[in-house]
């Protein structure tokens, strides 16, 4: 049984409980890209951002990055459609494990061809000795909830039909992901429990949404590092806007499992936050209930740190921490 409760990591630079420069320097740069676009489209916004991030991200990689064997890419029939599954596989022989690990971007960015997924892909590929799948699932406000979800379970059971072929082990898949990730990580356990699909080996859960109903704005984080953190109140409620236009549906389990009714007979869980994050408390809410639901769980909070500053963890020893703790639960979950 894992230990539940919390592994505090604390870095120099952050035992007076201030943002350290990486994080200060961060915050600055999601200040100005904010800013510069505010007033565009979707899809100019979306063009705008993966400009940005992908620059930050490849400006701050090593010159020698770590190697995959091969990636292949599906396509998964979905409602209306299909969508793209990835697989990055590392080198050796099957069968291993695999992450099945979702994008973030409040549910309305994001995507698999953007570096930040790639890199982080290719690196726990590489370092925890798994395949790692990724889906690029259609987003709001084009395709509000639940496409996201139903797009990904449809991708989950591609990649478990797919297995034997790739040299996974079916008994071995991981599902994670990040914040809007995070959350669809979370409805995947539960969708197959409830539909009989793959017995997941983990259900990872970085900085994850997991209350978007009535009452989210109420935690105490929110109130607390709402404004000034990175992720502030305002563009968590555009996201949540976007995504569940229908009111009802905010409340559904699929959209916040933290509202769930019954959170027994899950995939066992690691759960990672972040101290200066607004979603931080309902994410710790979560794994609370998840424990008390007999479910095997860790939670990790980190010191320091803010919604998005794991993605420093190429360039900041604090963020290299939390993907070396992400690598180890992967790996733990899939040898």
């Amino acid at each position: 049984m894992r230990s539940f409760w919390h592994r505090l990591h604390r870095s120099a630079a952050d035992t007076d409980m201030e943002l350290a420069p990486d994080v200060r320097e961060l915050l600055d740069w999601d200040r100005a890209l904010g800013q510069r676009i505010e007033h565009l489209s979707v899809d100019d916004r979306r063009g705008a951002v993966r400009a940005a991030v992908d620059e930050l991200v490849t400006r701050g990689m090593a010159q020698t990055q770590p190697q995959v064997e091969d990636i292949r890419d599906f396509e998964i029939p979905v409602d209306a459609g299909s969508v793209r599954l990835r697989v990055y596989l590392p080198p050796g022989q099957g069968p291993r494990g695999a992450l099945f690990h979702i994008h973030g971007g409040g549910f309305t960015l994001g995507g698999i061809d953007w570096a930040v997924n790639h890199v982080k892909c290719v690196h726990i590929a590489a370092a925890a000795g798994c395949a790692v799948a990724t889906v690029d699932y259609r987003l709001a406000p084009e395709f509000p909830y639940p496409t996201a979800v139903e797009d990904c379970y449809a991708a989950l059971l591609g990649l478990a039909e797919k297995a034997s072929q790739l040299g996974i082990d079916d008994r071995k898949i991981a599902v994670g992901g990040e914040s809007a990730g995070g959350n669809l990580a979370a409805v995947m356990a539960l969708m197959a429990r409830d539909r009989h699909g793959p017995d997941l080996a983990l259900q990872l859960l970085e900085v994850p949404v997991v209350d978007m109903g009535d009452r989210f704005g109420a935690h105490s984080s929110m109130k607390l590092f709402g404004d000034g953190y990175g992720l502030d109140t305002p563009g968590i409620e555009s996201f949540v806007d976007a995504y569940l236009p229908n009111l009802h549906d905010r409340r559904e389990p699929y959209a916040s499992p933290l509202l769930a009714p019954d959170l027994t007979n899950l995939a066992p869980a690691h759960v990672v936050t972040a101290e200066f994050d607004p979603l931080r408390d309902a994410g710790e809410a979560y794994a609370r209930r998840l424990k008390k639901a007999g479910v095997p769980t860790v939670l990790q909070r980190f010191t320091g740190q803010t919604h998005g500053s794991s993605v420093l963890w190429a360039t900041w020893a604090p963020a290299g921490e939390w993907m070396e703790s992400v690598v180890s639960a992967v790996r733990a979950a899939t040898v």
